[in-house]
């Protein structure tokens, strides 16, 4: 029995000590300064790229929110890049190109639905700018982020760079408190890992890559338009970083069936891309990122494997033990409160998506989740969005 309660300490010790101790020392690394070469005059000629796909309810409340940022129009190319949508999303985007033909739009459409690389790529061949900007159609800037973004891209060991996501319904429901909790805790893990190297995890609300330095979007098919592509920049040597100051608004589900779905997705698109990680890194092809490649690997996929014997012993423990065991969960479990939970709950969803993987499930398109949150025009105007 003392083998087994050793053991359950060593797994114990993998599924959250390890996570405790990358938050603790990305926490510190936080509040590093950059070191690199950061030009406020850089203002290079960008192309932003908007995928659509039946985003009649928000397409306008968008294509507002981008005539409205603080960038020079001559150096601004607007492409949205529909994937045969069913409702008036395209009709909505030509009525509004008319409506403002002082701003360089341009829309372009697919005949048919292939996914979100797809149709970036789609879009990555009619585009003219020194930098490629995505956004997805349900996210919105404020007006200075393209100030407070694209100077980092100046350095030259900088490939591309992206920003925290900020909830407009924070406070909704107790999903969104959730997850408002663990996108802050996220968002500064990847601050620390921009500090050390690179962070590995990009957000489809805003993302700014060099056009010499991109190859294409998802290059190496993993599902994840953002998370894929930074994946080539930094086999490639470059940085990816996440600029705390530029950050972007989207809504979140209230429920937690709309997280569920939103989260298994994104978890089995982030294994096929730590699956790709690893195998660069045993081939040696993983460069100047490696603390943060390695320390990837270990928190999406050592340490959701070692929470599954971990489940077993404590349940044989507490057959045998139970005092024991529930002392230590009553006072371990107080302490860290929600980020325990949190991780608990991430745990599950990189299982369950280790499995879809293992099945070959893969989401190529995005299907959005059914109580998707309305985002109205107050919503927006309260914080300046439009």
């Amino acid at each position: 029995m003392f083998l087994l309660i050793v053991l359950w300490l060593i797994f114990f010790a993998f599924s959250f000590g390890v996570v405790s101790l990358f938050f603790i020392s990305m926490r510190i690394a936080a509040k590093r300064p950059w070191g690199l070469k950061i030009d406020r005059n850089y203002k290079p000629k960008i192309s932003i790229i908007v995928p659509t796909y039946n985003e009649a309810n928000v397409i306008r409340f968008k294509l507002e929110n981008l005539v409205r940022v603080n960038y020079p129009k001559e150096l601004m190319q607007i492409i949205i890049v529909d994937s045969n949508s069913e409702d008036q999303t395209v009709s909505i985007v030509r009525e509004f190109i008319r409506q403002h033909l002082e701003n360089n739009f341009q829309i372009l459409t697919q005949s048919e639905r292939k996914g979100k690389s797809a149709a970036l790529n789609f879009a990555l061949k009619s585009c003219d700018g020194e930098v490629i900007v995505v956004s997805d159609a349900d996210c919105f800037w404020p007006s200075n982020i393209l100030e407070n973004a694209l100077p980092f891209l100046a350095d030259p060991t900088v490939g591309a760079v992206s920003g925290p996501k900020i909830l407009l319904n924070s406070e909704q429901s107790w999903v969104t408190k959730s997850e408002n909790a663990y996108l802050n805790s996220m968002n500064l893990m990847k601050l620390g890992e921009s500090k050390v190297g690179s962070t590995l995890l990009f957000e489809g609300g805003f993302s700014a890559y060099k056009r010499e330095v991109l190859v294409s979007f998802d290059p190496y098919n993993t599902g994840s338009d953002d998370c894929g592509t930074v994946l080539k920049l930094i086999e490639n040597g470059y940085r990816a970083l996440l600029v705390p100051n530029a950050v972007f608004y989207s809504a979140f589900p209230i429920a937690w069936t709309g997280k569920l779905s939103i989260k298994i997705r994104r978890a089995s698109q982030l294994l096929q891309v730590f699956w790709v990680y690893f195998r660069l890194l045993i081939k040696g092809r993983i460069k100047s990122s490696k603390r943060t490649v390695v320390q990837g690997i270990l928190l999406y996929v050592i340490s959701p494997l070692m929470f599954v014997p971990l489940i077993a012993m404590t349940v044989a423990l507490l057959l045998s033990y139970p005092y024991l065991i529930l002392s230590f969960l009553v006072l371990f479990v107080p302490v860290l409160g929600l980020f325990v939970l949190e991780v608990i709950q991430n745990y599950f969803l990189l299982l369950v998506s280790m499995l879809m993987v293992i099945f070959n499930k893969k989401f190529v398109v995005w299907s959005k989740p059914p109580d998707r949150v309305l985002i109205t025009e107050e919503m927006l105007r309260n914080h300046k969005l439009v």
